[in-house]
């Protein structure tokens, strides 16, 4: 398939994830897909003050434990 026409769900799929196994990763104890990793940056005026918009990550390699080790964020090619 032309990676072109690939969304971002597509790459992760047919790229990211059989890379990261080959590599070596345990898929299911060392990475996590489509993950929340922060409550979003905290805004505030006066004494009013909100969560802004939370941060989201592809996937996140794990040591042990649920040792954070990498953030990975897939991209789709720029069309055009």
């Amino acid at each position: 398939m032309y990676k072109k026409s690939l969304s971002e769900r597509d790459i992760c799929t047919k790229f990211i994830t059989p890379a990261l196994k080959k590599a070596g990763w345990d898929i299911h104890k060392q990475v996590r897909e489509e993950v929340f990793f922060t409550d979003g940056r905290i805004i505030a005026q006066g004494s009013l003050h909100t969560r802004g918009t939370r941060k989201r990550a592809d996937y996140i390699l794990y040591y042990k434990n649920n040792i954070t080790l990498a953030i990975i964020e897939a991209k789709i090619t720029k069309k055009g």
